[in-house]
């Protein structure tokens, strides 16, 4: 185990080198002169000589690439061009707040659509099947902003059950009171497609041989569904899940957005429209160190889920 994951962790490093160069070049080919974003429509040749230079853009490739890559290593990745703050800084304020809210989120939707999708895989075929995969259909059609709308509409505006925005200070406050409409979104969206998916997975292990020769010696729905199949649907479940969570760090952008809460998602929105170039290669570069360090995670969660899995 030991060595799997040293030999791993190993990786990483020509894989992060590989991102790290095709960051940098994409932002200084693809993304334009960021001296003339800043200096805006009335600027001289002078003002944007000298932003080029405050921002080091005026120097060889080579050097800002090294300066890119000591900035990943130092975790420094120096301050917003739009703000002045401190990238370092964005970060310790802001996730907590994507946290807040997209923890909560994950967790509900992947217990109820386990739950669902255990459910209509073993009543496949019957009325309560087809009613759920049918309003699974409809629900996958309809885009987040009407989601969005409608319970904001609903719950905040007439029902006045949850606040529409804001944010506060205080944890409890905000997990149970401006976080509770935005997970509740967050569910609604998320539930049709992972019970369709997680549907398929458990439909898969039901007509496994096992599953009937522990019907044959007797043991109840309860325990089969619950034991057996659960725990051998369970490595493409923590597949999914996994592939979720760096998600977390850049946040819902859309939820983030329309809720006003100040967490990384609605960060990045805002750099994009900034052309903040800083905040979009550190947020670029945290989702992929985090997507390798979920990866292996999932994993040693597999070895954990099934003993027979072999690491190597």
């Amino acid at each position: 185990m030991l060595a799997y994951i040293i030999r791993r962790l190993w990786q990483f490093v020509p894989t992060l080198l590989g991102v790290v160069v095709l960051v940098f070049f994409v932002f200084n080919w693809v993304g334009g002169d960021p001296a003339y974003l800043l200096a805006g429509k009335i600027s001289n040749p002078e003002q944007i000589e000298n932003i080029r230079r405050q921002l080091g853009v005026d120097r060889p490739y080579y050097i800002q690439l090294w300066i890119f890559i000591k900035q990943i290593v130092t975790g420094d990745f120096g301050t917003s061009w739009a703000t002045n703050e401190k990238i370092s800084d964005i970060f310790a304020t802001r996730v907590g707040p994507s946290l807040t809210v997209l923890v909560p989120m994950l967790v509900i939707s992947t217990l109820l659509a386990m739950t669902a999708a255990m459910l209509v895989a073993y009543l496949r075929g019957r009325l309560v099947d087809r009613t759920i995969m049918i309003a699974c259909t409809v629900g996958q059609s309809i885009s987040i902003l009407v989601y969005i709308i409608v319970l904001q509409y609903v719950l905040g505006y007439q029902l006045g059950w949850f606040p529409v925005q804001g944010w506060s200070q205080d944890f409890w406050q905000n997990l149970l009171r401006y976080s509770a409409l935005p997970v509740l979104v967050g569910v609604v969206v998320s539930l049709a497609p992972d019970i369709r998916l997680y549907r398929t997975f458990f439909l898969d292990e039901i007509n496994q041989d096992y599953v009937r020769t522990a019907r044959a010696k007797g043991l109840g729905e309860t325990r089969v569904m619950a034991v057996h199949v659960l725990r051998n649907a369970a490595i493409p479940i923590v597949t999914n899940v996994m592939i979720q969570l760096p998600a977390l760090l850049a946040g819902a952008f859309l939820i983030e957005r329309f809720f006003s809460i100040p967490g990384i998602g609605r960060e990045v929105i805002l750099a994009v429209e900034r052309s903040d170039f800083p905040v979009i290669k550190a947020v670029t570069v945290y989702v992929a160190i985090a997507t390798m360090v979920v990866n292996l995670a999932a994993d040693l969660v597999y070895k954990a889920v099934d003993p027979r899995v072999q690491l190597k």
